[in-house]
């Protein structure tokens, strides 16, 4: 948890309330801002997303408890500490019910104050893991690979082989081909399938911070290392580690990798112990690897010990074949998601949809599905592709 990032709304009519809390908080490099009643409050919780509120409960115009119920009809998540100086048992006890976090009675005590912070900010990150977790777990069961073209049809085959074995795949192909699916696919049909799959997208962590993403950290081991993480390595231990994006990994970030797959061991940073772990490897790029091996940015030897089963995954142009499956697969997929009916598609229609190229890949097919569905009648034909559909040029 990186306290700058975090913007908590202080709702006092009181203005040194606000200032003493402001003081607490800016202090632990929280970012505050104000509101003198609950009215103003509100209309601020409308225009911006905050992560913590504090809120009086006597305050003129709208009081906190009439404040509290129509955060909370509106299903917001956002923890609520309520605050005040009239309270009592049964108060508290109200302000629970209706959905805050928790109570706080003035004058306020430093450490409570900032216990309830720590504390309301773990169990919101622990809910929308949660729930995260939950939609992962969604999309990992739904993840059968549509197509029946002979180039789709080689790779369900390699998958069966290979799934049922620990060697470590490196998965390549263009954006949007579906190299996580083909993950995903591995995994559920390993004897790894009730290990979690965990997925790193290497592109997308600051080099800084990969160590510690794939590693863990212990307490302290640095500025914000507040309590001891565990790393990705660790969390795939028995179960499938993807390395999405692998190509655009740092080099020392390489050279930590290769020594863990190497020695099937890590060292969380700021510890000095090693830890066994058996996570099985599946990595994915959609670069070049021997490119960028001649170019400096990648290790040959890393490069060899991924690259054990290559799967490569063809762009959506080399398999236009399975354009028909996969549109009727997406109309069923998206009708139910945005709770329509379904929509049938015509024969011309999906002839269009293969004239065009198609660069990116399932991913934009399915973009283009979902807006063909939304903006439709019952029936997607030959006109409202070429009405809806941008043709790329």
């Amino acid at each position: 948890m990186v306290k700058v990032m975090s913007t908590i709304l202080i709702i006092d009519d009181q203005k040194p309330i606000r200032n003493a809390l402001r003081e607490i908080l800016e202090f632990e490099k929280y970012t505050i801002e104000e509101a003198a009643d609950g009215f103003i409050g509100l209309e601020m919780i409308g225009n911006k997303n905050y992560d913590l509120v504090f809120c009086d409960i006597k305050m003129p115009r709208l009081d906190g408890l009439e404040f509290l119920k129509k955060v909370t009809e509106k299903e917001n998540t956002i923890p609520i500490i309520m605050i005040s100086g009239h309270g009592d048992i049964e108060t508290a006890v109200q302000t629970l019910k209706l959905g805050a976090y928790d109570y706080i009675e003035k004058p306020l005590d430093l450490n409570r104050v900032l216990n309830s912070v720590k504390n309301a900010f773990e169990k919101n990150f622990l809910k929308k893991e949660n729930n995260f977790l939950k939609r992962k777990i969604k999309k990992i069961t739904n993840s059968e690979i549509i197509g029946e073209s002979e180039e789709i049809n080689i790779i369900k085959d390699l998958i069966l082989k290979v799934a049922k074995t620990d060697a470590r795949i490196l998965i390549t192909g263009s954006n949007g081909t579906g190299k996580e699916l083909v993950a995903q696919q591995v995994h559920e049909n390993s004897d790894r399938r009730k290990k979690p799959f965990i997925e790193v997208n290497c592109a997308a962590i600051p080099s800084e911070l990969i160590e510690s993403e794939l590693f863990g950290h212990e307490k302290g081991s640095f500025t914000s290392a507040y309590k001891q993480k565990i790393g990705k390595f660790e969390q795939a231990s028995g179960g499938t580690l993807f390395l999405d994006e692998i190509g655009d990994m740092s080099l020392s970030a390489q050279a930590k990798v290769l020594r863990a797959l190497q020695e099937n061991k890590i060292t969380r940073v700021g510890g000095n112990k090693s830890i066994s772990v058996n996570p099985r490897i599946i990595a994915a790029t959609n670069k070049t690897l021997k490119k960028e091996i001649e170019n400096g940015n990648f290790r040959e030897d890393l490069f060899h010990r991924l690259n054990v089963i290559p799967i490569h995954v063809p762009s959506l142009d080399d398999r236009k074949d399975d354009i028909p499956l996969l549109c009727k697969h997406f109309l069923s997929r998206i009708s139910h998601e945005q709770g329509l009916p379904k929509k049938e598609i015509s024969e011309k229609a999906i002839l269009e949809l293969q004239k065009i190229q198609w660069s990116g890949n399932i991913r934009e097919l399915k973009n283009i599905i979902e807006r063909l569905v939304i903006l439709s009648d019952d029936i997607i034909g030959l006109k409202e592709v070429k009405k809806y559909v941008v043709t790329p040029t």
